[in-house]
C-alpha cells in the first residue's frame, strides 16, 4: 500500500502533537518537585536550585518501605488468584461454549459497564459489615472482583480463537476436561496470560481510591494510596506532593519499559480478535 508523503507527515506530526501532550504533565510535575519545599511553582519553570532531598523527604513522610511492602502483599494476592478464575472462566465460556455460555459473557460485559465510583459507597458498608474493613482484604477481594469482566473477556477472545481440532485430538486419546485445559490450552495460553497479568499489577499498584476509603492505616494501603499521607499539613506542599508522585509511578513505569513488548503485542492480539 502506498501512503502519500502528505498523508505520512501529518501522521507523524500528529503522532508527536499526541506525545507531547502526554509526556508535558510528567515534565511539569518533575519540575515542581525540584522547587523548595512549601512554594508554588508555575509548571514548568527550572528551579535555580534543585531539591533533590525532596524525594529523600517524600519517602519518609509517606512511609514508603512499608507500602512497598503492603502493595506487594495486594499484588502477589489480586493477580494470581485473579488470573486463574479468568482463565478457567474464559476456557469454559469461549472453548467449551457451556450451556448459558452467551449470558454469562453478556453479564461480564455488562460488568464492564460498572461505573467504578459508584460501588465505592456500599463496598464500604459492606465490608464493614463483614469484619474486613482496614485491612488488606479489604482491596484483595473487591479488585479481583472488578477485574473480573475485563479479565474474563480478554481470556475468553483467546479460547474462542482455539482450532477445535486440538481438542478433539486430545479427547480422542482420552483426556478429560480437566487434562484438556490444564495440559494442551493453558500452555497455550501463556501468552495473554502474561499479558493480562502485567496490566492486572500495574492497575492494583496504582489502585488508590479503594485504597484510600476503605482502609484507614496508611501503611496497610498500596503505594498509590501513599498520597493519603500527604493530606493535612502537607496538602499545601505541591514540591513535596509531586516528589511522592514520581516515586509512586516509578515502579509502574519501570515494570511497563521492561514489558512494553510484550503488553503492545497482547493489546494489538486482542484488538484484532476480540
Amino acid at each position: 500500500m502506498t501512503i502519500a508523503r502528505s498523508e505520512l507527515w501529518g501522521g507523524r506530526a500528529l503522532l508527536i502533537g499526541l506525545m507531547t501532550i502526554t509526556i508535558l504533565p510528567f515534565i511539569s510535575i518533575f519540575m515542581t518537585a525540584l522547587h523548595p519545599s512549601g512554594t508554588v511553582p508555575g509548571g514548568l519553570d527550572w528551579p535555580s536550585d534543585p531539591q533533590w532531598g525532596n524525594f529523600v523527604e517524600a519517602f519518609k513522610v509517606a512511609e514508603m518501605p512499608a507500602l512497598l511492602a503492603s502493595s506487594t502483599f495486594i499484588v502477589l494476592a489480586v493477580v494470581p488468584i485473579s488470573l486463574a478464575i479468568s482463565t478457567m472462566a474464559g476456557f469454559a465460556i469461549g472453548h467449551l461454549r457451556i450451556p448459558g455460555s452467551r449470558m454469562l459473557l453478556f453479564l461480564f460485559v455488562f460488568g464492564l459497564t460498572l461505573p467504578f465510583g459508584g460501588i465505592i459507597v456500599p463496598l464500604y458498608y459492606l465490608e464493614r459489615d463483614m469484619g474486613i474493613y482496614n485491612t488488606r482484604l479489604a482491596i484483595v477481594l473487591p479488585l479481583i472482583g472488578l477485574y473480573m469482566p475485563f479479565a474474563v473477556f480478554w481470556m475468553r477472545a483467546h479460547f474462542v480463537n482455539m482450532p477445535t481440532e486440538i481438542s478433539e485430538a486430545a479427547r480422542v486419546d482420552g483426556a478429560t476436561t480437566w487434562g484438556l485445559f490444564w495440559r494442551i490450552h493453558l500452555p497455550l495460553a501463556r501468552a495473554p496470560m502474561l499479558s493480562l497479568g502485567i496490566l492486572m499489577a500495574v492497575w492494583t499498584w496504582n489502585q488508590f481510591l479503594i485504597a484510600l476509603v476503605l482502609v484507614e492505616d496508611p501503611t496497610q494501603r498500596t503505594m498509590a494510596g501513599a498520597l493519603g499521607a500527604f493530606q493535612g499539613h502537607y496538602a499545601t506542599d505541591v514540591p513535596l506532593l509531586c516528589a511522592g508522585t514520581i516515586l509512586i509511578v516509578l515502579p509502574t513505569l519501570v515494570l511497563f519499559i521492561l514489558f512494553q513488548r510484550q503488553m503492545i503485542s497482547a493489546l494489538l492480539q486482542g484488538s484484532v480478535k476480540g
